[in-house]
Parts: C-alpha cells; structure tokens; sequence
C-alpha cells in the first residue's frame, strides 16, 4: 500500500499503480489469506496468498477454486518506513517478492518476482516516488518497469483521496514476452491529473496521458488518452 494508486482518485494507468504492471495480481474480490506485523518500530513484514482464478462477478465462485485448483498468487513484503509509523504509506522503503502458479484453464505459465517502492514526503505538501519491478514468466503486464513522479498538496499531503492534488508520472516498461510474444518496442507512459476538491464530498479530476509504442496497441507510435473524473463520497 502508497500514495496515489487509486484510480478511483489518483492516477489512472496501471504503471504507477501496484506492482507497476509487473505483478500477476488476482482480480478483485479473490479469496485468500495474509497477514502481517511490525518487526520493530520502523520495519513492518506482510505475507499472504490468494486464488488466481477468482471472478468479481461471482466472488462465491472463489470457494470452489480456492479449494479445488491450488492456484494462487503468493507474497512477501519487507518494509521500513520514518520514526512516525503512522505514515507507513506515505514515508516507505519496501521489497515485494512474488509468484504465481500455473494457471490450465488459461494457459499461463507461473511466474515470479520482484518489486521496489521508493516513496518520501517533503515540507508536507510534497511527495516524491520512484518504482521498479520485474516479472519471470506469468500474466503480468509488463516484465521490467520503471516509474518515477511525484505530486503537490497545496493543504498538505494526508489522507488519501481527498483534498486538491496534483499527481505526475513516467514510466518505461518492457512488455512480457511470454504474454504478447516477442518483438515489441518498449512503451513509455506518461500521465499528469489535478484533482480539484469542489466540496468536502465531490471532487473533479482531469487526466492526460501520453503513450509511447503502447503494448496494447503496436500498430500505433503514439497515442494521447483524456479522462475526466467525477467522484462522490459520502
């Protein structure tokens, strides 16, 4: 867990988000297991697994996977964060080592690896990031990944998704082979958002990104992607 990767209220591509495209990561309401505790005041341990083959649509479904096809995503994290814990995702240093196992039905191999969060707030209103990872095999996006960024809080840098915030990033990525076969170009991503707080519940967030030799797209050089987000909590 860190700063701005809810795409709910921070960046939208999934290169700044978890893993940086580099983890084969379960879909949503999967079920597993984990746990996790403080080793010493500033270094934290997260371990867990979970079912590879569940489906948001049908989380029930998980129980039956879960049990029966043994095909899980597993993890480890070591962390170290600043004196004050309190601000675990904001000030952190953290490994993530990984794997997933061969999943039949889809026909995706296992796979492994590795990631590394950077992430450090400065004069309060500031916050800088840099990530990396890579994949051996499996269904990750990416197989390398490098991103870097930052943003601005004019009220401060707090609790996430609230409050006027500017985010920025890039990223190379060199896309996984064993998923889109051999012969792609690098990618290169860039995005820029400002998150403008009308009230205390809503907010409005324009985005535009800019791709570069887009994986999922080979046929293009370029592509530029707009978005306007409108969000209500209550």
């Amino acid at each position: 867990v860190y700063a701005f990767t809810s795409p709910w209220s921070d960046f939208y591509n999934f290169v700044f988000s978890i893993g940086a495209a580099t983890m084969d990561l379960p879909d949503d309401a999967a079920l597993g297991f984990g746990g996790g505790g403080w080793l010493t005041d500033n270094v934290y341990l997260i371990a867990g697994l979970e079912d590879l083959n569940s489906v948001p649509g049908d989380p029930l479904e998980g129980f039956d996977t879960f049990w029966n096809d043994h095909e899980f995503f597993k993890h480890i994290e070591i962390g170290w964060v600043t004196a004050n814990n309190e601000q675990y995702y904001l000030d952190n240093l953290h490994l993530t080592l990984w794997h997933a196992d061969e999943r039949d039905e889809i026909g995706v191999e296992d796979g492994w690896g590795a990631f590394l969060s950077l992430s450090q707030t400065f004069a309060c209103k500031w916050l800088v990031f840099a990530r990396g990872g890579f994949a051996e095999d499996g269904g990750s996006l990416l197989e390398k990944s490098v991103s870097v960024g930052g943003g601005y809080a004019p009220n401060g840098i707090g609790a996430p998704g609230s409050g006027h915030q500017l985010g920025f990033g890039a990223n190379w990525g060199q896309p996984n082979s064993a998923l889109f076969g051999s012969g792609l170009d690098d990618q290169y991503a860039m995005e820029v958002y400002y998150r403008l707080q009308v009230t205390r519940e809503f907010a409005i967030t324009p985005d535009v990104q800019l791709l570069i030799d887009p994986a999922l797209n080979p046929e293009e050089d370029t592509i530029w992607v707009f978005g306007l987000r409108a969000r209500l909590g209550f």
